[in-house]
């Protein structure tokens, strides 16, 4: 394998599936089943999951809702996202801990890194739930936060696009994938992977970044087997 511990990153858009909002639970056991066979491989598996499928912070604005507020509804609603996860991990047979960025003792442990190393090292599988438990900063700046916390030796974003393009595959059918590409060249080609704290977090700290399809079955697989997939961000 050439990751032994990853950070997988997912939106909590990508678990509508073809829904317009919500979970929807098919996606749900296709993602756990993506994990289990990479966890049964021996990989130790982190994740952050967003919340927009629910509620952004960001998009309180304009509503009267206070973004401070918007952003700490936000975090629960990614917490939300993570107990969803978890019980579908679960289900699929695998051990896992949701670790919250806030406290929430009824439903999850609070984070505390030495615990969640533990966690990983024991073989289970450990998701981040609310955020770093600050407003102001997106489930992209707690996935680098936390992949830099416990070490982790690649963040996987996963979306509904197999790279990073030249332009936006969607609107543009002439854009071409990046197979790889520098953290520098990012900067300077202004291409929109992360917010630019999360991005720097990685770059700073020298943590590789793949961007790839996650619907794409197999392809979590392919990745932490050293296979060409996505796109590869770094130094």
């Amino acid at each position: 394998m050439k990751y032994k511990r990853i950070l997988l990153k997912l939106s909590g858009e990508s678990l509508m599936g073809k829904k317009q909002y919500g979970i929807d639970p098919a996606t749900l056991s296709q993602y756990a089943s993506e994990i289990k066979r990479v966890s049964e491989m021996g990989v130790e598996i982190a994740i952050v999951i967003g919340g927009g499928n629910i509620f952004r912070g960001v998009d309180s604005e304009g509503t009267g809702i206070d973004r401070v507020q918007g952003d700490y509804m936000g975090m629960l609603a990614t917490l939300i996202n993570a107990m969803a996860l978890q019980s579908a991990l679960e289900n699929a047979g695998l051990i896992t801990r949701l670790m919250s960025g806030i406290k929430v003792e009824q439903v999850c442990e609070p984070f505390i890194r030495r615990r969640a190393v533990r966690h990983l090292e024991k073989r289970r599988i450990v998701i981040f739930g609310a955020g770093i438990g600050n407003p102001y900063f997106t489930t992209d700046s707690t996935a680098s936060l936390r992949a830099v916390e416990i070490e982790a030796d690649v963040v996987l974003k996963g979306t509904r696009v197999d790279g990073i393009y030249t332009a936006d595959p969607e609107k543009d059918p002439a854009a071409t994938r990046y197979r790889s590409i520098s953290f520098q060249e990012v900067y300077e080609k202004r291409l929109n992977i992360m917010d630019m704290t999360a991005f720097t977090l990685c770059k700073e700290n020298d943590l590789p970044i793949i961007v790839f399809d996650f619907n794409k079955p197999g392809n979590l697989h392919r990745i932490v087997e050293g296979e060409d997939v996505g796109t590869l961000v770094t130094m």
